[in-house]
């Protein structure tokens, strides 16, 4: 089966971004945080829309459904973190989802499918712990005119043993990003195979 790429988009492909975008733009409307794990995660499950897309269409047109998502997001909610949480958002998306689905399109087995999830999902944490330190952390620290002890007394807060910033980093961050991109990947990889001859048909169908 041929994969869709941007330059040759139909009316048909532009409205199945559009249709994965909105539907991963919903479901982060259900965000919640997770017990024991600071309170500025929150987990969602819009990934799986996102990954599910990338499986079908090829990474290319993840990267649209990530980017689309996101204006949806910013259109219908604003920011409120001067773009940060957005930006934020976005390269998380292309990390797990762009090496995930770049691996399944050349090998295009179940386990294709998950040692693509595993390969995107170290990458997403090791990028989680880099933007979360160097730039959400320090920037909402700005925003707020904290210090750095006020981010560990609101981790330690919920888990009492987080003492430091590499507590947050090993309690809290890992933990967090391990927890989401393993249960949305878990879900896509359960229902993936259901639902994307429906999805190649609508795509592919003349």
């Amino acid at each position: 089966m041929e994969v869709l790429c941007l330059k040759n988009m139909t009316t048909k492909n532009l409205a199945l971004i559009g249709i994965l975008a909105a539907l991963g733009a919903i479901l982060m409307v259900f965000r919640f945080p997770i017990p024991l794990l600071p309170p500025f995660l929150s987990f969602d499950f819009a990934l799986i829309p996102e990954l599910i897309g990338g499986f079908a269409l090829g990474p290319w047109n993840a990267l649209a459904i990530i980017i689309v998502r996101v204006l949806i997001q910013l259109i219908i909610n604003g920011t409120n973190s001067m773009f940060t949480g957005e930006i934020q958002s976005f390269l998380l998306s292309c990390a797990l989802i762009l090496p995930a689905s770049a691996y399944y399109l050349k090998h295009k087995t179940r386990n294709g499918a998950a040692i693509g999830m595993l390969l995107g999902i170290v990458i997403c944490t090791v990028t989680a712990v880099i933007t979360n330190l160097y730039l959400i952390i320090p920037f909402y620290v700005s925003l707020y005119q904290m210090d750095m002890s006020n981010i560990l007394a609101m981790c330690k807060e919920v888990n009492p043993a987080v003492n430091s910033i590499e507590g947050v980093v090993l309690l809290g961050i890992i933990p967090f990003n391990l927890i989401k991109t393993g249960v949305n990947g878990l879900i896509t990889f359960l229902v993936y195979k259901k639902i994307s001859p429906m999805i190649h048909r609508f795509a592919y169908k003349r």
